[in-house]
């Protein structure tokens, strides 16, 4: 009898880590989502400020002509 409920001891307590890395890895990768979207955010800031520098930056050289 002692078998048994060792080897269900030991079953459960396997499970229970499990489950704690389970919730650990999730809120890391809500985390890493958060920061992946912010750096989406300051890419597409970026691309718009360099988008509008060259419009003005051609309508600059196109008036030198």
């Amino acid at each position: 009898m002692l078998w048994p409920m060792l080897a269900i001891v030991l079953g459960f307590l396997g499970v229970a880590v499990l489950a704690v890395l389970a919730v650990r890895v999730f809120v890391e990768v809500r985390r890493l989502s958060g920061q992946v979207a912010e750096a989406s955010r300051r890419i597409a800031d970026a691309s718009g400020e360099l988008e509008r520098a060259s419009v003005d930056l051609a309508r600059a050289g196109g008036g030198a002509h």
